[in-house]
């Protein structure tokens, strides 16, 4: 589809869908985005909509600055995938039992491990790093060190909102009915809790007063609020991708459980709201994606829809003009409280019908239609990844 510009602002704002579509809220969002002095570009993709402090679904580059609100609250929140050795024929018609085993070996929502995982007890899991990882957690901010018990209890649990776990099907060409495994989560309360604590410390620093919103505030190089963020950030992005290896070990094992016979492919994982150090036209950048992911040449990434409409595997082109990026999903078109207002249990069995999931009142928020169509999102970024596989659930669990 190509870019279009967003007139108004001072560095340039690139959107990969019709700037007329997007919401007020989020229109304006970018615009104070694209008059930062510290902003090198931006980059919007087509599942952007307003968040808080900064616009989800935007690439924002910056030189020597770091703004935590573009990163938001679920730091290093993204995808894992992997595609099995089973086929359609080898589900049972009835899929309720996987299910519920699914949900009995991963707390969702605000559950939690009743231990802490042992890495050295999960097969599949990588095992390298682990107490250098933990060691890393003293070195945060010390009004954390009270969650760190917290944090050792949920490593390998969903969370809930918009995280899932989904058994797939793919769909056409030769692979048609391959068995693949997905999920979605982050950081979870540890992540969180960072994210919030230094926004508030970035808002009340003397260089941020004058902005056209206090939640854009940023850290700037060479500070020592600026070292203390990004310390907090790579270990948090770090809990998030262990966070995710986890549960996809876990959720590996329910499988091989049901069926012995399996066997997996390489696992596929990528983030989408995280920051990483990357170089455009010889400028060094601080790059982050607030609800994308990154999309260089030949990189594997997830697009999941919503939780009745199936998902994408891609690949990407390595697109400079979008920093390299792509959308990390549908994007919302309503927001929760709209939804529950808009939409009955009634409409969600019918949006999910065929997928094993909840249809009850707690995930009505998540139905289908609260997102944006998947396919013309996929359409509007044609040149920032092509397709590998097109994946539709059959299980969903949801928080």
């Amino acid at each position: 589809m190509g870019y279009t510009p967003l007139p108004g602002t001072r560095a340039p704002v690139r959107v990969w869908t019709d700037p007329y579509t997007i919401e007020e809220q989020a229109a304006r969002q970018l615009r104070n985005i694209g008059s930062l002095p510290w902003v090198q570009g931006v980059a919007v993709m087509p599942d952007v909509h307003f968040g808080k402090g900064a616009t989800v679904g935007s690439v924002i580059a910056m030189r020597q600055a770091v703004s935590p609100a573009a990163v938001g609250v679920d730091i290093g929140c993204g995808m894992s995938a992997v595609r099995t050795s089973l086929t359609a024929d080898d589900l049972p018609d009835d899929l309720k039992s996987l299910r519920t085993a699914i949900e009995a070996a991963i707390p969702v929502g605000f559950a939690k491990h009743d231990h802490p995982v042992d890495p050295r007890r999960v097969r599949g899991l990588e095992q390298r790093g682990w107490d250098a990882f933990w060691t890393g957690f003293d070195d945060l901010d010390r009004r954390v060190a009270q969650l760190e018990s917290r944090a050792r209890h949920q490593l390998g649990t969903l969370g809930g909102g918009n995280h899932f776990i989904e058994v797939c099907l793919e769909q056409g060409g030769p692979d048609a009915g391959r068995v693949w495994l997905m999920l979605h989560s982050g950081s979870r309360n540890i992540g969180k809790e960072l994210a919030e604590r230094h926004m508030a410390v970035a808002r009340g620093l003397p260089h941020n007063t004058g902005l056209p919103d206090r939640d854009l505030a940023v850290f700037l190089a060479g500070t020592p609020e600026m070292d203390a963020y990004r310390r907090d950030l790579w270990w948090a992005q770090e809990y998030a991708r262990r966070n995710r290896a986890v549960m996809l070990a876990l959720l590996c094992g329910v499988v091989r459980d049901a069926f012995p016979q399996v066997a997996y492919d390489e696992p596929i994982s990528c983030h989408h709201n995280y920051v990483a150090e990357e170089s455009y036209d010889g400028v060094e950048l601080l790059v982050t994606r607030k609800g994308a992911i990154r999309a260089g040449k030949g990189d594997l990434g997830i697009i999941p829809g919503s939780m009745g409409t199936g998902s994408y595997i891609v690949r990407g082109r390595g697109n400079p003009e979008a920093y390299h990026s792509a959308s990390h999903g549908a994007g919302r078109r309503m927001s929760r409280g709209q939804a529950k207002r808009t939409y009955s249990t009634a409409d969600l069995a019918a949006q999910t019908a065929g997928v094993e999931c909840r249809k009850d009142a707690g995930v009505v928020d998540e139905i289908p239609g609260a997102y944006k169509d998947i396919t013309e999102v996929m359409a509007q970024q044609d040149d920032l990844v092509e397709v590998v596989a097109h994946l539709k659930q059959v299980v969903c669990v949801k928080g």
